[in-house]
């Protein structure tokens, strides 16, 4: 996203697992078939990551 504060532009960038890919793991599920087949086919995923993410925001130079 971007954003201006004070004359300023920022952009922030959110990072981390999320989407259709971690359906199961922010949910909590469990039936491979749910999430239209998405938490069979990333059931791995907790192996190897867990939720959260990050937020880097930095500004743009001023012209």
């Amino acid at each position: 996203m971007t954003y201006e504060h004070k004359g300023k532009q920022y952009v922030g960038v959110l990072s981390g697992v999320g989407g259709w890919a971690g359906i199961g793991l922010a949910a909590g599920l469990t039936d491979p078939n749910a999430g239209l087949g998405a938490v069979g086919g990333y059931a791995a995923l907790s192996s190897y990551t867990n939720l959260g993410g990050q937020l880097t925001v930095f500004s743009l130079p001023n012209n």
